[in-house]
């Protein structure tokens, strides 16, 4: 076994003996570090409901590592593009290399250049065909290893235990219907 699995295997041990999801979060905060190295990890939740218009998603962040920057309960609005695509109607994980792919990606890029960002992996967590909150890894990589990408997608994994989705959650896309 390598010193990263050995160390990522521990760290994921002790996960099971955290009491609240705040602490479970900046322990797989502390996995994050070991499997991607320096950035930003944040989850934002899904809370979208029948009431908002259609063909947006609205996100309210849950978790940052960068809470100062990014404060938990900051909301967002996203609309159809190519990210929420892969991530709200196909239910797959995005993953952003590069500077010109993340301002594609994230209207928000602006503030994340400056720390070096560069790269992205963003999970969806899912309920059915629901994806009720992202996971979401930011790097200063520029390109990620596909060891890195299963390492993330890993954690996301075991973070769906600390996420729950909010009540009514429900969204829509031209041609695509969350329910």
């Amino acid at each position: 076994m390598t010193a990263l699995a050995t160390v990522s295997s521990h760290l994921l041990d002790l996960l099971a003996e955290a009491r609240s999801a705040e602490a479970a979060l900046r322990q797989i905060d502390q996995i994050r570090r070991v499997i991607a190295g320096p950035g930003i990890f944040s989850i934002q939740l899904n809370v979208t409901t029948a009431r908002d218009p259609g063909n947006e998603v609205r996100l309210q962040r849950f978790y940052s590592s960068a809470a100062a920057r990014w404060p938990v309960n900051g909301a967002k609005r996203k609309l159809l593009t190519p990210w929420t695509q892969t991530i709200f109607v196909r239910g797959e994980p995005f993953v952003g290399e590069g500077a010109e792919a993340l301002a594609e990606a994230f209207d928000d890029y602006e503030q994340m250049q400056p720390l070096g960002i560069d790269a992205a992996v963003n999970v969806p967590l899912m309920s059915d065909n629901l994806c009720y909150a992202t996971f979401n890894v930011f790097g200063t990589r520029g390109k990620w290893q596909p060891h890195e990408v299963l390492g993330v997608r890993l954690l996301a994994l075991a973070a769906m235990r600390w996420v729950r989705p909010v009540p009514e959650l429900m969204y829509r896309f031209d041609g695509f219907d969350s329910n």
